[in-house]
């Protein structure tokens, strides 16, 4: 059964761990995460507040941070291109084992939150493990099992974008490189390639904007571990 799970790590045993510190008030968000090698990954990177200057000029600094190219200036933000090379292991563990997805990756005053797509729960709780084993404090902040049990349309999705969105992520579709390919995808599901394209989409699309409907681990609570 697949799940969401928001992870949450410091900053200073994560990405970005000097830029954030030094900017608190600037607001990062990962799009398009990638694993570029075995000891990095490859985001695309939103920055908005109001000192990017002092952005830039941290991120140049930062030895978290490699490569790290502007793509796009506007009134509201900017975008970049860069590599993150130290203590990703826990994305780059994720993505390369258990084949999970990067949702949204938020970072803000000293702290990321990480939305991932994983198979299952025992894939988050190998993660979860994983991170103890290397002393990266990172909490499940949420978990949420996409059963279906909310009638309909699952967590924003509709049968069919649920359908693509849990085939991709089984078959290895957002792994790197990828297990199957969209021709592979969309023989499996029996559609055309640009339906396959539209579902994945509008899916990936729904399960951003609507930020699903999350069930928030206790503290204490060893639900996740146990299961």
């Amino acid at each position: 059964m697949s799940t969401i799970a928001q992870l949450g790590i410091p900053a200073e045993e994560f990405a970005l761990r000097e830029t954030l510190s030094r900017v608190p008030d600037v607001t990062v968000e990962a799009e398009r995460v990638v694993a570029h090698d075995d000891e990095r990954v490859m985001p695309f990177v939103w920055a908005a507040g109001e000192d990017l200057a002092a952005f830039e000029d941290a991120l140049a600094e930062d030895s978290s941070v490699e490569n790290e190219r502007r793509l796009t200036d506007l009134p509201d933000g900017r975008f970049y291109q860069m590599e993150w090379v130290e203590s990703v292991e826990v994305l780059l563990h994720s993505m390369t084992e258990h084949g999970a997805a990067v949702l949204k990756a938020r970072g803000q005053d000293g702290r990321w939150h990480l939305r991932i797509l994983f198979s299952d729960r025992a894939a988050v709780s190998q993660t979860h493990a994983f991170c103890r084993e290397r002393d990266v404090a990172a909490d499940v902040e949420q978990i949420h099992d996409l059963d279906g049990r909310d009638g309909g349309g699952q967590h924003g999705l509709t049968a069919e974008q649920y359908e693509a969105v849990t085939t991709a992520l089984e078959t290895g579709y957002y792994e790197v490189p990828r297990g199957s390919s969209a021709r592979d995808l969309a023989a499996d599901l029996d559609i055309s390639h640009q339906a396959l394209s539209e579902r994945l989409r509008r899916g990936h699309g729904n399960l951003v904007a609507n930020a699903l409907t999350v069930d928030a681990v206790r503290e204490g609570d060893d639900e996740l571990a146990t299961e």
